[in-house]
């Protein structure tokens, strides 16, 4: 009779774990509102990333120009990124995400309305549009400082995957979604041009619904008497090596950011938008569950040797993509990348989070991301012009010996610097 009630007890103990099945216990509904709003703004990355080049394309513009509207919209969300980490400790992080989120709206209008070279350039490099399956926008690091607080060491990992897999689920129905406007031009007969504009529509949607998110948000208050804050000052030396780190890292990924690498299937073998949708709807949903796998082998090797050690294969694939001459070889190998290649998305994140003190994550997040941002952004332009004068994709090769060199470069800088849970 003990043993059966000790057993419910055990029950009822384990009870509240299982609650998990969206966020690990512990995380509150500050955490319950970023991952939504993460999901609908990963639904529109998803969907923009393959439609942009088309977009562009039906436009007028040629691969050289598509590869400058890429690498304006990373640069702009560069500079976005770094005005934010420089106010940030003077402003709720609430307030910033509120009006991002209005700029993201504004974006998508803009897009919609706007077809000359300059004036789309331009809103190209003020908006929030992402021309990368990742998110490489201003809301990252202002999502991840807030995340980090609110979640224990012990489910900071588990949390980032959840966002992260969020993102890549939901980033992977958004490109299944990119063939919409093919079917809408078989069906109805509408021009493809008229179909793309109604996607940039509902990306700006997205941005209400993100809005509504934020606003329902903790508004932390900024006491005006306390002193100024200096956001690096413990952490300044092992942030800035991971920023130049994650920076090399950043610039190769932007040699085959999802719009690029579209470009250069759509070239290549012919592609239409529907089958290059479903392609990257597979490699999201492989790099989705690739966070919850980072996981557990994370707690296992740690989150450095989880970084280098899944990235270091998926870079082999990269470099060898060029080299196939049919389809099928190629979507192989982009499969097993993206199984790979992500892993280190929620353990970079919980890892910056950890090495730095609480009061500068937010600081850290900034620095970390701009760079990213800046590196990403100075590399589509380079790899546009790569591909208007060679099919061979180049910028795969050079993408994936790159990144090589960055893990490398991470594991001997940062292996013997471990997280508070892996002391």
């Amino acid at each position: 009779m003990l043993s059966y009630f000790a057993a419910q007890k055990s029950t009822d103990i384990r009870k509240p774990k299982r609650r998990f099945a969206l966020l690990p216990s512990g995380a509150g509904s500050t955490a319950s509102y970023l991952l939504a709003s993460r999901g609908l703004r990963a639904f529109g990355d998803g969907l923009v990333s393959l439609l942009l080049p088309a977009y562009l394309a039906a436009l007028g513009f040629n691969a050289l120009e598509i590869g400058i509207f890429a690498t304006a919209t990373l640069s702009g969300s560069a500079a976005l990124t770094l005005g934010v980490g420089a106010i940030a400790h003077r402003f709720s992080r609430r307030s910033l995400l509120v009006a991002a989120a209005i700029l993201m709206i504004l974006t998508g209008f803009a897009f919609a309305l706007v077809h000359d070279f300059w004036p789309l350039l331009l809103v190209a490099f003020v908006g929030t549009l992402n021309p990368s399956s990742g998110d490489v926008s201003v809301f990252l690091p202002l999502e991840h400082a807030e995340l980090a607080h609110s979640v224990t060491d012990r489910d900071r990992t588990a949390l980032f995957a959840r966002y992260s897999l969020v993102g890549a689920l939901i980033g992977a129905v958004g490109a299944l979604a990119a063939g919409t406007p093919d079917l809408l031009r078989q069906l109805v007969g509408m021009e493809i041009k008229q179909a793309l504009q109604f996607a940039f529509l509902l990306y700006a949607f997205l941005g209400v619904g993100s809005l509504i998110l934020y606003r329902r948000l903790p508004d932390e208050s900024i006491d005006p008497s306390a002193p100024p804050a200096e956001p690096l000052r413990k952490s300044r030396t092992i942030v800035l090596t991971l920023a130049a780190l994650f920076s090399l890292d950043a610039f190769a990924g932007g040699l085959v950011v999802q719009s690029l690498l579209a470009l250069w299937l759509y070239q290549t073998f012919g592609l239409s938008l529907a089958t290059a949708g479903a392609i990257f709807f597979c490699t999201g949903v492989l790099s989705a569950v690739s966070y919850l796998v980072a996981v557990q082998i994370s707690k296992r090797i740690g989150l450095v040797n989880t970084m280098v050690f899944t990235h270091l294969p998926s870079s082999l694939c990269l470099l060898l993509i060029p080299f196939m001459h049919s389809l099928a070889s190629v979507i192989v190998l982009l499969l097993i990348r993206s199984a790979l290649s992500q892993m280190d998305v929620p353990t970079r994140t919980s890892y910056v989070m950890a090495v730095v003190a609480p009061g500068e994550r937010a600081a850290a997040a900034s620095v970390t991301a701009v760079p990213r941002s800046l590196a990403s952004a100075a590399s589509p332009m380079l790899a546009g012009s790569l591909l208007s004068v060679s099919g061979f994709g180049w910028p795969l090769l050079i993408a994936g010996a790159l990144k090589i060199v960055y893990d490398i470069l991470l594991l001997v800088t940062f292996r013997k610097i471990r997280p508070p849970e892996e002391r």
